[in-house]
């Protein structure tokens, strides 16, 4: 009877034991992406743009010269990246430069109403960017990006890493042509200037160290390749 109670108080514990072996195994997976082909897909600095592309939630300014009843100070690019205009109706703005929405808003003007408008489009607000930032920091959440946000700066918003977080196992999960892809950076050499400071994008998710909240986390290190390659989370149906 006594050694049975033994064996009852001493299975979990030795079941504890292995969980956390097993966590440290796979928060120490060598095979997630590092090193410099990391900074490939998610640069340490991101050229901008020659020309801006409108997406939803940008708010533009639609002037019809001459014809102020057609024109709209603010007009909002919805979800679905259209915009409501007098007479020429729903036009599909997401995706276009603001000149080539001129040229489309020109051509519904002059096909059905006017001859030879005169239409200019700017981006008068562009629509807010986010990143979440999860997993070991004092305030996981969703920021709103400026210009030119980087990893530091994104940490900096979550009232920085806790001192139980992984620095060295910095996980940046992004799409790219429609895939959920991630790669693996290094804060400690970040910050003391030995590798550069990624710049995050709007819709990018950071993960500090191991996070039993993040599932995608646990998904990501069985699947991860070996070292320094890109690693595809999902595919977007």
């Amino acid at each position: 009877m006594h050694s049975s109670n033994k064996a009852l108080v001493l299975t979990p514990l030795m079941v504890a034991v292995s969980l956390t072996g097993c966590t440290a195994t796979a928060t120490h997976n060598p095979a997630l992406p590092v090193g410099e082909a990391a900074y490939q897909v998610i640069p340490a600095t991101v050229p901008a743009p020659s020309v801006y592309t409108i997406v939803p939630r940008d708010v533009l300014q639609v002037r019809v010269y001459g014809e102020p009843d057609l024109s709209v100070e603010k007009a909002r690019v919805d979800d679905a990246g259209f915009i409501q205009l007098p007479m020429a109706g729903q036009i599909s703005a997401a995706g276009l430069s603001a000149d080539e929405l001129t040229k489309q808003v020109t051509a519904v003007l002059g096909r059905k109403y006017l001859r030879n408008p005169q239409v200019a489009v700017s981006v008068d607000e562009a629509a807010p960017r986010y990143v979440s930032v999860e997993g070991e920091v004092k305030m996981p959440g969703v920021y709103e990006l400026t210009t030119n946000t980087t990893l530091l700066g994104a940490l900096a918003r979550a009232q920085s890493p806790l001192v139980t977080a992984k620095l060295d196992q910095i996980v940046i999960f992004r799409t790219i042509n429609g895939q959920r892809m991630a790669a693996r950076f290094n804060v400690k050499d970040i910050r003391t200037g030995i590798s550069p400071d990624p710049i995050v994008m709007d819709g990018d998710v950071v993960m500090v160290g191991y996070s039993r909240i993040s599932g995608a986390w646990q998904d990501f290190l069985k699947m991860a390749p070996i070292f320094n390659i890109f690693a595809v989370v999902a595919t977007r149906n």
